[in-house]
Order: C-alpha cells, then structure tokens, then sequence
C-alpha cells in the first residue's frame, strides 16, 4: 500500500496510512509477521526494557510468597512505595526531558500545541499537576491493590503459579502473550467506557487531556483504573510466576507513560532510539470516536473506529462522529 498525504493540524505524523499486525492480514505473510514482532521487541524496545525492570524488581524488591501467603501491611506498604518511586521515575523523567528541558524540541512530537498550564476541567487546576494527582493517588493504589490480591492469591493456591522448571517454553513465550492479551482486553473496556453514562461519570477524567504528555496516560478516574488495571486478572486463570505478574502490571502502567508521551519516539544523537507514543492513539485522544484499541489487534477495522492518519479517514470519522452524536 502506498503512502499517502498526512492529516493537517499535526506537528508530525508518521507515515500512512497505518496498518494493523500483519498476523490479522491476509494473505499472511511470515516474513512481515516476524519483521512486525522483531521490531516491537529488538534490540531495544519499550517491552524489553519492561520486562528489564520486572527482573529487577522480582530479583531485589519483591516479598516472596512465603511472605505473601499472609496479609501485612510491612510487605503491602513497601509494595506501593516501590510502585510510587517506580512510576514518579519513569513518568517524572521522560516529562522533564521532553516537556522540561525540551531535549528533542518539538521532533517527532505529535501535536504542535504545548500542554495545558490551566484550565477548569483540570481538577488542580492545570494539566500535569491534575495528572499528577489521578495517576499517583489513585492510578498507583489501584496497582498496588491487585498485585497484592494477585500474589496473595498465588501463595495461597487460589491463582496458578508457574515455574520454570515446569514449563520454560510457556514461561518465555508468556512475555509475549500479555500485550497482546491487553490489546485484546483494552479495546472491549475502552469501547465500554465511551459509553455515555460511563463516560459523563468516569472516563471524561481522561478525556480531559486532549493534548497528551507523560502524565497523562494513567490520570484516570479510580473506576477506570479498576477496569483498566483488571486486565492482570487473567491469571486467576492463566498460570504465571511472580515476574509475569510484575510484567504485566508494569507494562499496563508504564506503557500508558509512554504510549501517552506525546511524542513518537525518544531522539538521542539525531536518532529515534526508543519508540514512544503511537499517532494511533493520539488521534483517539483529539478525535475521540476512533482508535479505542491498538494496532496489535484490529477491533477497530472490525468494527469500522478504524483512522488510518489519511485525510480519506478523516472525512469517514467525522461523519461517524456526526452520527454517533446524533
């Protein structure tokens, strides 16, 4: 498919149109396949570093479930101190590059406008400091919440645990499977979240940022980040070691920094070095009724909120827009 002409109102987009994982394209073609999930994982990778970050912590920072078969608040305490530190790090920093220092100018950044300093919609106020609040007070609570029911879970026998040992093909290839399983699972929330009950009520919150920046990705409603954060409930069902179920977490959190930045990749010496946010769901966030889930699963293109970044796309969702808001 050739490129075509990007949207007007953008600083930058990438090319387009944009195309869904070649796995949910026909004919399949192994070589896309494989080039698709090469360069989502290596060599360096938003999923590798994450998945960096959960060895770590499982190795130096996790209770283990010796200690987990019990409720107490020393292991439950120092779990939310770690997820608080670990969020303020990773949200903190790529802000203050990005948006502080302004390291990158305004390359590769999607939308020409600067973040909100004011506004009534923000309850603080302005837009980081609102952010700031949802993502820290509730955003971190919520996580911490399930992985202590999850490892709890786990160390009493009421969730599987995995082990190497036991499975080390299922125990690599389950890095693999949860984000697509998030894909899977965001796109039916999300598509539940617009509707217009919970969205008055719940899901504005998020909405509120129209222009998006590091802070922004989990700034949620505490509803929302129950039904977001609820995607690591699937090992209830799923079997899993500890390190998956600081993976999964990590990855729903972290990446909604990332994802949310605001710009499409980090720039170190005049070269894109790690991939950050998605124009897909950029778009979602400045025209709402398209993009609810992701390029890894196409629910979208299924069910017709498919915007490809093409100026042909653009007139098919105002349309859409128009209809939906009857």
């Amino acid at each position: 498919m050739s490129e075509q002409d990007p949207l007007p109102g953008w600083n930058h987009t990438p090319n387009v149109p944009l195309q869904v994982s070649p796995v949910f394209r026909l004919p399949w073609k192994p070589g896309d396949i494989f080039r698709w999930f090469w360069s989502r994982w290596f060599w360096i990778s938003e999923k590798l570093v994450f998945v960096g970050i959960a060895l770590i912590t499982v190795a130096w920072f996790q209770p283990p479930l010796e200690v987990t078969r019990s409720i107490s608040i020393d292991w439950i305490v120092g779990l939310y101190v770690r997820n608080l530190l670990l969020f303020t790090a990773v949200a903190g920093s790529l802000h203050l590059y990005l948006y502080g220092w302004r390291a990158q100018g305004d390359r590769l950044k999607f939308d020409p406008r600067p973040l909100a300093a004011r506004g009534k919609q923000f309850t603080l106020g302005g837009q980081v400091r609102d952010n700031m609040f949802w993502s820290l007070a509730s955003g971190v609570t919520v996580w911490t919440g399930y992985e202590v029911l999850l490892f709890w879970a786990m160390a009493n026998g009421y969730a599987p645990v995995l082990t190497w040992e036991a499975s080390p093909l299922w125990f690599l290839a389950l890095f693999f499977f949860i984000p697509i399983w998030e894909s899977f699972y965001f796109y039916w929330i999300h598509r539940l979240l617009h509707w217009p009950p919970l969205y008055k009520r719940v899901h504005a919150v998020h909405h509120r940022n129209v222009n998006v920046g590091p802070w922004s990705g989990l700034s949620m409603h505490p509803v929302e980040h129950v039904i977001f954060l609820g995607s690591g409930l699937v090992h209830f069902i799923v079997p899993a070691a500890p390190v998956h179920i600081l993976f999964h977490m990590q990855y729903l959190t972290l990446t909604a920094v990332t994802t949310h930045s605001g710009f499409e990749g980090l720039i170190v010496k005049d070269k894109n070095r790690l991939d950050l946010g998605t124009f897909h769901h950029q778009m979602h966030h400045r025209y709402f009724e398209c993009n609810y889930g992701s390029l890894e699963v196409p629910w979208d293109k299924v069910f017709g909120s498919f915007h490809d970044g093409t100026v042909e796309a653009n007139e098919r969702m105002k349309e859409r827009r128009k209809r939906i808001m009857g």
